[in-house]
Parts: structure tokens; sequence; C-alpha cells
């Protein structure tokens, strides 16, 4: 059937199945055979860690993406959903964890925008009324005559939700739709939207991993891991979705299917000062907002802590405080017992090397050579430049290209730019930067092998624990939590900006870590769904 073909004759909400949705990219399967039933007027909540394919999922549902294998139905009739404006079409609408506004428009400008039949010519105030008759008939009011760009993130947000309904999108996919609010923010926003659901106007897929949310507005929940569906329904307590999330740890090395890692050399019974220290921690957001609240992590030489957390709780600003890149409010830095300022010259004498999330944006320069690139650390030094200043290029071409074979990086030659490099072989040359300077005292890593193959993350792991095999202090902040728990000696939980949970490999739960993911707390347990 066409979807020319499929009306509703009742405005309302829609009901949505998919079935049997795979979906490859390259050697990878995202999606494995994912069947899911939203029936209409239902609040339902998607659950899953990082990477388990959520994303994926939507991006099917909107037309981003075409399914290699699989159905979606709505109410009850297959339709093909070929691009976003397919789905806009058919009342499937999304609002993005990043808001999609333009910020120089005002907001009634930003919903005529919007329109799929939005005239060329506009009449604003034929525009406005109907746009007034609209906010009469909704729950959420904002400013019409403010540009985007001075609304608040609440208002911003609730402008999202309104562009939906504006173009009558009656089944919605919220993707965390909560990350920017604060709980006040969050409660009248999706209070509001539950109410709809109840009165059969909307029907609503919420992606969150904040379990306090599903509880109190979520009918039901479907819980994705590796791209498959593992489990879900109603009446589910925070801990049987924090265990649907996570699973359960693998008996063996051997059963996880992973690489073996080198084996972890003893740590000192007794441990004196840390070599990384850092002491309350505060820092603000690019709006402002709280980023960091008072982050305290003590980190012993030869020792590695993993931070783990879902994406947005204050990782990005903990590594860029501690790179230099973000200025704190208050806390301190210590190395070895002595106080840290982070420039180049301190990184130099403490020892401390970085291997930030994305390096081609945040460790590399994209133009220059991958040897010019592998020798930022020391470029001014013999034997690479005389008198401090006079850079001889061939000692750094040779010196680049002796790194490239120590670390396999792979390239044309050591006058290639490195943004040419795939993503691994970037973050190899980064690594080979970082880790051939001895002796290493400290090492921050973030995320290290996000979006590597499996033999390049089993490497780049590999490198990373015989850092800590050498003495290195090991940071590690990481949302791959089996990369965490693979590699750390201690674990450490990042939730809105301070560290919610803290313990020693050997009596980490993973249960209870997928609890201080969402923000929640031990007494929380056995609190029921819905």
């Amino acid at each position: 059937m066409s979807n020319e073909a499929l009306s509703f004759a009742v405005p309302g909400a829609i009901a949505l199945e998919a079935i049997g949705l795979s979906k490859r990219f390259g050697s990878f399967k995202a999606l494995d055979d994912v069947s899911l039933k939203v029936p209409a007027g239902e609040f339902h909540a998607l659950l899953g860690e990082n990477g388990a394919g959520k994303s994926t999922l939507v991006k099917c549902l909107m037309g981003f993406h075409r399914a290699d294998e699989g159905a979606v139905l709505l109410d009850g009739r297959e339709v093909a959903v070929r691009n976003p404006r397919e789905a806009q079409g058919l009342g499937l609408g999304m609002v993005y964890q990043h808001f999609t506004l333009v910020p120089s428009l005002t907001a009634a400008e930003n919903l005529v925008i919007a329109r799929r039949d939005a005239p060329a010519v506009i009449d604003w105030a034929a525009e406005r009324r109907r746009i007034e008759a609209f906010l009469d008939r909704t729950p959420f009011r904002v400013p019409l005559d403010r540009r985007v760009g001075a609304l608040s993130a609440g208002e911003r947000q609730k402008l999202e939700i309104l562009k939906l309904l504006y173009l009558d999108q009656r089944f919605m996919i919220l993707d965390e739709p909560t990350s920017v609010l604060t709980p006040a923010e969050a409660d009248e926003i999706l209070g509001h939207l539950k109410a709809m659901t109840e009165r059969g106007e909307i029907t609503v897929l919420m992606i969150t991993h904040k379990f306090r949310e599903v509880q109190a507005f979520a009918d039901a929940v479907t819980v994705l891991r590796r791209g498959r569906v593992v489990g879900g329904g109603r009446g589910l307590s925070t801990r049987e979705m924090a265990t649907m999330m996570v699973g359960e740890a693998a008996a063996t090395a051997g059963a996880s299917g992973k690489a073996a890692l080198p084996e972890r050399r003893a740590m000192p019974a007794s441990v004196g000062e840390p070599a990384l220290e850092l002491a309350g921690l505060f820092a603000e957001d690019d709006d402002g907002r709280p980023a960091l609240r008072g982050v305290s992590l003590k980190v012993a030489a030869g020792e590695i802590v993993g931070i783990a957390g879902v994406s947005g709780n204050g990782q990005g600003a903990l590594v860029e405080t501690c790179c230099g890149q973000r200025p704190l409010s208050s806390g301190q830095m210590f190395v070895n017992g002595r106080d840290f300022l982070p420039t180049r010259r301190a990184f130099d004498a403490a020892g401390l090397f970085v291997v930030p999330e994305e390096p081609l944006k945040n460790a590399a320069v994209a133009g220059m050579s991958v040897a010019d690139n592998i020798v930022f650390r020391r470029f001014e030094k013999p034997p690479l430049s005389r008198r401090g200043w006079w850079l001889d290029r061939r000692a750094i071409r040779a010196a680049g290209r002796e790194l490239m074979t120590r670390f396999r990086v792979a390239s044309p030659s050591p006058d290639t730019p490195i943004g040419a490099l795939s993503g691994g072989n970037v973050q190899r040359a980064v690594l080979a930067r970082e880790l051939s300077a001895e002796p290493i005292a400290v090492l921050i890593v973030a995320n290290p092998c996000f979006g590597l193959d499996f033999a390049s993350a089993a490497e780049i792991r590999a490198r990373i624990v015989a850092a800590r095999n050498a003495g290195a202090a090991v940071l590690l902040i990481s949302e791959d939590l089996d990369e965490v728990l693979d590699l750390s000696d201690t674990v450490a939980v990042i939730s809105h900006g301070q560290i919610a949970y803290k313990a020693p490999i050997a009596e980490v739960d993973r249960g209870t870590i997928g609890i201080h993911f969402a923000g929640g707390s031990e007494g929380e347990q056995g609190a029921p769904l819905g």
C-alpha cells in the first residue's frame, strides 16, 4: 500500500509497530531483528546504553536510514518511510537531543518556516492569528516575538514540541528531551505530554536514561542492548531496568568475546600520595550552567580509575578542564602533590599526557602532516630543532616515520595531512605522540575507542593497560561501560556533573552502576514503574 493511500479518519494518536528491523553499516550490525510495539496514546520509554542501537532505530523510523530488513506499521498498515519529509507527512515527528531551531528567527517565524506548505510570500498577520488559535488548544506557551537565541532552554524545548504539534505530528519521538532542563522544567513538559497521551491526542516514544522520569511518566518500556531487544514491559523496578540495560558481568574474559588484555601488575598494597588529584572541581558549560559540581578524585601511580556515565553528564567538561580548554570556577588539580595549572610547559614538566575525545577535533590539526602532529609535544627540542626554533624537517619526518611504524599508523607518507586518515589511524597517531614519551606520570584518556573497529580498539586498550603497568596513573573517561569495567582498577560514575558512585573493581555491581547512570540511588531499586 502506498503512503498516499494511508489516511486517518479521526485526528488523534497514532499506533506504531516495528517488525524485525535490522540495519548494517558495513560489517557492523547496528540493529538485529528489533521489534517494537507502541499502541496509540501510549507514553513509551526506549532505554539502553550509549551504542545500544536506540538512535539507529529511531532514524530508521524517521527515514534517515533505510532498514535492511523488516517493516514499519502505522495503525496496523505497512508504510515505507524513505526520508524525514515522508515521515512528517505520515504524522511522525522527532524532537532531537540538540535544538534544531534557527536562533536568529523568532519563535513564530520558526513555526511557520517548518511547515511544508509555507507560502513564498507570508501574510504575517494571518499567520499570527493562525498560531494564536493553535496555541489556545495546547498546554504550552512561549514568547512568539522573541528570537529563539534569547529563549531559555526550557522555552526552546517547548517550542520544539510546539513545532511538532503545529505540524500535526501525532507520533512524537523524543531524544533525551530533558538533558538541558531543570527537574521542574522537565516535569512540566513531560507532564503536559503525558496528559495529551492520556487524552488520546498523541503517542510518545521517549529515549532516556533517567529512571525517575520513566517511572513518573512512562506506561511501558523497551530496552535495547547491542542492537537487540533484551526486555521491557510494564511494572518494572529500577533494578530490573538497570540490569536489562547493562547486562550481567561475563563469567570470564573469554566469555565476553573480547581480545585479551596484557596481564595487570599488582598495585602496591599501600599507596602514598596520589599521582593525580582532582580537588573540588567546579566549571560551567558554554551557556553558563553548572557542568562540574565539585568533582574530587584521586588516581595512584599504576592505577586506572575509569569514569563511566551517560553522555552529557560532565565528562566533556572534565576533560576540557584537565586540558586547560575550559576554565575552572573553583577547585584545584595536583600532580604528584604539586599544584598543577594546565599549560604546555606544565604538561611537559609534570609528565601529564592527554588523549581527548574526537582527536581530529581536539588534539590534531587536520591540514598539517602526520609527522608534524606526532611531534607537537617536542618539536622545539633537539634533535628536532636547533636553538629551540630552527626546525629540522628531515629529523621531524624521520621521527614521524619511526612512530608511525611503532604504532601502526597507516598513511601514504609522514607528509600526508592527518585529516586524510581514517579515525583509527588518527587515534593511533595521537597515541603515538602521547605514549611515546618517557616517563608518563599521568595519562588522561577520553572515549579512546569510540567508532573504532574491533582490532583497533583492542590494540588501543592494550596500550592503555601497558602504560598503567609501567607506572602511569590513568584517568579513563568512557561512555562504554564494558570498556570501563575491562580496564579499570577503580570505577566511578559521573552524573549531573558529580561523582555519584565509586568502588574498587572487585566490589563493583553493574546494577548499582546502572541506577547511578540515571541519577538514582539504592533506595529507588524496588520502586515500581508507572
